[in-house]
């Protein structure tokens, strides 16, 4: 930012898990959709020292995900965690205020409430001017395929609170499903799988970890592909003393099913909507998965072998959407597929 730069553009990813913010093409911020309030409903942390205090507070602060299911929930706490974050970024160096341009994305299944919901908690939060993108079409963009090209593509975007499945041909969304099965259902699945198989208690955090470590869509994965168990302590549900139980990715697997199912009866959903001459492109090109869930072990193969389409998983599918949106702030005047 120069001494008299007067728009500053971001591109933002806002999403239920993590809100990551692109500006001049890098990521200048990449952390948890969370603040922490006081009693007041004052502002004491945003993003990751937010995380931090999760599960962990006093009754004087609690911590609050302004997004679920992908759209806002709480219009106060996003607007303050908006601005928490631009304050993070915000250069120093800039006498002037500068008046910012954004780009948001937004799940595609968004009804119009919603949509107005992240227009204004953008607006107020200081955005002048304020595009919106379907997350589809950003992580399309992210991964590098030509969106505008009359080739079919389609898109499987599993975030923290949506999974996003989309055809993208032309510059528009063919047919799209966008459903409320996604990375935070997975986590509260391996909490509740702990409660009912272990009888241990764990919160979000713990079973977030548990994902990451051992976290699998297959009962047998390849040998390079096999993690070592997870030991987990937490306390016994009925006697309240501390347990230790080691967790191998067999167990997350069987846990995962159910909602791994919905998301694979979802992408058949978008397959049959899909029009013949853009399906034989999609089995030519094959399915691109992005977002957190897209790293879940084994999920692409599980996909590839129910649906006899090959999965691609993006190379960097946690921040696909983030670059899609950014190169759709670059080229605002070029992309008639941008909502204002």
């Amino acid at each position: 930012m120069g001494l008299f730069s007067f728009t500053q553009e971001l591109a933002i990813d806002l999403g239920t898990a993590n809100t990551i913010i692109i500006q001049n093409d890098k990521i200048v911020l990449d952390e948890p959709s969370i603040v922490a309030l006081d009693k007041s409903g004052n502002l004491k942390a945003v993003g990751y020292q937010a995380s931090l205090m999760h599960g962990k507070a006093n009754p004087n602060i609690y911590t609050v995900r302004p997004l679920r299911d992908g759209v806002i929930a709480d219009f106060d706490a996003a607007e303050m965690m908006i601005r928490g974050i631009k304050k993070k970024i915000s250069s120093r160096s800039s006498i002037f205020a500068p008046s910012l341009r954004m780009v948001v994305c937004i799940p595609s299944g968004s009804t119009e409430v919603e949509i107005r919901a992240v227009r204004d908690s953008s607006e107020h939060a200081g955005g002048r001017d304020v595009y919106m993108i379907f997350e589809p079409m950003a992580a399309a963009m992210g991964i590098g395929l030509d969106v505008e090209a009359p080739v079919g593509h389609m898109i499987v975007d599993i975030g923290g609170g949506t999974t996003e499945i989309a055809v993208i041909s032309l510059g528009g969304l063919v047919c799209n499903r966008s459903i409320r099965i996604a990375g935070d259902d997975f986590t509260s699945d391996i909490r509740e799988y702990m409660g009912r198989m272990h009888n241990i208690k764990v919160d979000d955090p713990t079973a977030e970890l548990i994902k990451i470590n051992v976290g699998s869509a297959l009962t047998e994965l390849p040998e390079d592909q096999v993690p070592e168990d997870f030991l987990v302590v937490g306390p016994n549900r009925m006697t309240a003393l501390p347990l230790s139980i080691p967790i191998s990715y067999q167990e997350v697997a069987h846990c995962l099913d159910k909602s791994i199912s919905k998301i694979e009866a979802a992408i058949l959903s978008a397959l049959e909507a899909t029009p013949p001459e853009l399906y034989a492109d999609i089995v030519r090109n094959g399915i691109h998965l992005t977002g957190g869930g897209a790293l879940l072990r084994g999920l692409s193969q599980r996909f590839s072998e129910k649906m006899n389409i090959p999965f691609i998983v993006a190379d960097d599918p946690l921040h696909a959407v983030a670059r899609g949106t950014g190169l759709a702030l670059k080229n605002i005047d070029k992309y008639s597929f941008l909502m204002r």
